[in-house]
């Protein structure tokens, strides 16, 4: 019987031995190699959607904001040296293309407000989530917390980061990151408790 330390341990294995097959593919296509590259966006294009959707981008964007984090990625992949994990250096940049966005977006007159960003997001959102299978939409759920909770959420429990790596994307230190996450799971797990008494969840505190 595989008890859940040994089984979290396991996972945790498993994802560092991926992020070293990125990093390598990283590498590879730093010194020219074009299947690398191709293996390198294959292997991490659905983390960058999944990452910039829940971000809080216009989530009909999503598709241009991920081509456009794989462009800056592959214009600057000179500069990787593997330094932190190839996944973490690429989810730094798609935050810094979600911030140049919204700054444009917000810097330009609406022409309209048409996004659905709950089914859009529910399109992209991880199934099977403990707590989250019983008809409460997680992506609504993510969009009533704070900007800052969300992500991290986001960096370490749906696109798996370590805490240490997420604390990297978003240049703050890791207790920080700790502390988000802790919140967010406590103010998550009480709007599911008021959703199931049929209570409207409140604003985060």
């Amino acid at each position: 019987m595989i008890t859940p330390a040994l089984s979290s341990a396991h996972d945790k294995s498993r994802e560092e031995s991926k992020d070293e097959s990125i990093t390598a593919l990283a590498l590879a296509a730093r010194g020219g190699d074009p299947d690398a590259v191709d293996l390198f966006v294959r292997a991490l294009q659905r983390d960058v959607r999944r990452y910039v959707t829940f971000l809080g981008a216009d989530p009909q964007s999503a598709d241009d904001l991920t081509q456009d984090t794989f462009l800056r990625a592959l214009g600057s992949l000179h500069r990787f040296e593997g330094r932190s994990s190839a996944r973490t250096w690429l989810l730094s940049i798609a935050r810094r293309a979600v911030i140049d966005s919204v700054r444009y977006t917000t810097s330009r007159p609406r022409l309209s407000d048409t996004d659905d960003w709950q089914s859009a997001a529910e399109r992209v959102q991880p199934r099977g989530l403990p707590g989250f299978d019983d008809g409460i939409a997680l992506a609504e759920l993510l969009d009533a917390l704070p900007d800052d909770r969300r992500e991290a959420f986001v960096l370490t429990q749906l696109v798996g980061l370590p805490y240490a790596e997420a604390a990297g994307v978003s240049d703050c230190p890791v207790g920080t990151v700790r502390s988000r996450v802790a919140r967010a799971r406590t103010s998550l797990i009480e709007w599911l408790d008021d959703a199931e008494r049929g209570t409207p969840a409140a604003a985060a505190a």
